[in-house]
């Protein structure tokens, strides 16, 4: 039988990279790199300096793979995200085929496999609609929730109170109820929208790497700045990865 190790990276920071990781990376025959196309080759650099930083066997090989691009022209959110993810289920379905029997494949993922990431079911769609023998671990990986509350050095929660983990198109539609709220994915911008004079914003881009970029306030004070950071970042690096937390309320407070 084949296998497939799923390892959780951290968030950029080489340092990031568990001892877990480093041992499931090693135990792979094959690493297989993803690249996503012109303006994000950083984020295939990184991934090959934690290969060079921790591999220390030398018959691990490295195959690089092209990540197909998500087409949303006339679908819904649902629709294009599904066919995506059948595409990227081909591409996994040929590189698990290459290889050997009794041979182990390991696909390194941002953050934290189980965290807004889909390679765990898109392994196992290949898993069920294909005759490939195979299975597969999961090793965790620090999350963009983490490294947020850590640069920022604050608890993600209000004392005896839930965390909310959304996306910016769900903050956009529902608006923000107060609490505690991780906001992941906003392309949009949503925050922009959200008018409460008493919540608070706790943003970061690019954490846990050389570029980081963090910034925190009254939201409606520091909102248009934070706009304007996340413009010229992108524009300068050609890709973004930002998170933030909206807090309103008090620790103790009922």
């Amino acid at each position: 039988m084949k296998h497939i190790n799923i390892i959780g990276i951290g968030t950029g920071n080489p340092e990031h990279v568990t001892i877990q990781a480093i041992n499931a990376m090693n135990a792979a025959d094959v690493i297989f790199l993803p690249l996503k196309g012109a303006g994000k080759e950083e984020l295939a650099e990184i991934r090959r300096e934690i290969c060079e930083r921790y591999l220390t066997r030398p018959a691990v090989r490295i195959v690089e793979f092209a990540v197909p691009q998500r087409q949303t022209a006339d679908r819904s959110y649902s629709q294009s995200v599904d066919s995506w993810h059948g595409e990227i289920a081909n591409v996994y379905r040929e590189l698990i085929s290459g290889l050997p029997d009794g041979g182990t494949g390991a696909f390194l993922v941002w953050g934290d496999p189980s965290l807004y990431d889909s390679t765990i079911r898109i392994i196992e769609r290949v898993r069920k609609a294909n005759s490939l023998n195979f299975d597969y671990c999961v090793v965790p990986g620090i999350t963009s929730i983490q490294a947020l509350a850590a640069s920022h050095k604050i608890p993600l929660n209000l004392v005896g109170k839930p965390v909310e983990i959304t996306t910016g198109r769900r903050l956009a539609r529902d608006g923000f109820r107060g609490g505690s709220a991780v906001i992941m994915l906003d392309g949009e911008q949503a925050f922009t929208k959200i008018d409460d004079a008493d919540a608070e914003i706790f943003w970061g881009a690019y954490l846990g790497t050389a570029d980081e970029i963090i910034r925190s306030g009254r939201l409606a004070d520091i909102a248009s700045d934070i706009q304007a950071l996340r413009t010229e970042a992108r524009q300068r690096h050609g890709w973004i990865m930002d998170i933030y937390l909206l807090r309103k309320g008090r620790d103790f407070e009922e």
